[in-house]
């Protein structure tokens, strides 16, 4: 979803949860943190995504500002996604999941 600026929620989590609102742009997120990355290499540490969802999210991630696409005048053409200052500002959020996930599997491996 491509958020207007008039169409913001009032709510902060709201509007981050509308930015991050699926797992692919979280893993997107993910893996850009990083650095830059080349479509092929998003599709391929991206499991079971397609290309059609894939550059879906990365133009909704562009629109919202999270990220930017950079083409190369090559043949075929290279093009480059980084996360913008914004995009990296979620990094945090990533990494609390990251952390939260990791106790979490513990826990359960574990019988709790």
């Amino acid at each position: 979803m491509i958020i207007n600026k008039k169409e913001l929620p009032a709510c902060p989590v709201e509007t981050t949860l509308l930015l991050i609102s699926n797992k692919w742009k979280i893993l997107i997120i993910r893996d850009l943190s990083n650095g830059t990355k080349r479509f092929g290499e998003l599709k391929k540490s991206i499991n079971n995504i397609s290309q059609k969802v894939l550059t879906s999210n990365l133009r909704e991630m562009e629109e919202n500002g999270l990220l930017t696409r950079k083409i190369y005048p090559e043949v075929p053409p290279r093009v480059e996604y980084t996360l913008t200052e914004i995009g990296e500002s979620l990094n945090p959020i990533l990494e609390e999941m990251d952390k939260w996930g990791t106790g979490y599997k513990e826990k359960i491996q574990s019988g709790i």
